[in-house]
């Protein structure tokens, strides 16, 4: 049942008891005088002089914003520079890595390394959509595979620097 429904079945009010009270009302004790007006030849008054707007800076929270867009401009372009040289530095890495792998390219060490890497991948990735498309995918699953992974990766590692120093050195 509604509100209105439980309310139209109550007693009935009179014009009067339906009708909201009025607001109560402050009343103005004061009368305005003289004495109560700011007084504009006190120095709590303070003009501004006429060339206030052709200031550059006109409070100090616009000097302190300015000095901390200057700051962070500044900050910007040192950690610009510094990322520039980084990036110029890596590149020279990898230029140096890709003449690594050009030269040993026939090493069979290379060569093995790149075949299990991209097999380990492609069944890694079929097993785990396998395992998905099952329902059987699980955290443990997953765990599991990463130590497995882990592991031959050491092993591979450990291998390949035996290989390189005893068999196959690099060029």
């Amino acid at each position: 049942m509604s509100y209105a429904a439980t309310a139209a079945k109550g007693p009935k009010q009179s014009a009067e008891e339906a009708r909201a009270r009025p607001p109560p009302e402050v009343e103005n004790t004061e009368s305005i005088s003289s004495s109560s007006l700011i007084d504009v030849d006190s120095e709590s008054v303070h003009t501004v002089p006429s060339s206030f707007s052709s200031q550059n800076i006109q409070t100090d929270t616009q000097a302190e914003r300015i000095n901390r867009e200057a700051r962070a401009k500044e900050e910007f372009e040192a950690a610009s520079k510094e990322l520039n040289n980084r990036s110029k530095a890596a590149k020279g890495k990898a230029k140096k890595q890709a003449g690594e792998f050009e030269r040993n390219s026939d090493n069979p060490v290379f060569v093995g390394n790149a075949i299990a890497v991209v097999g380990l991948s492609a069944s890694l990735g079929f097993g785990a959509y396998r395992k998905y498309a099952a329902g059987e995918l699980t955290w443990k699953v997953v765990g599991a595979w990463t130590g497995l992974v882990g592991l031959f990766a050491v092993g591979d590692y450990y291998l390949s620097s035996y290989l390189f120093k005893n068999k196959y050195p690099k060029k």
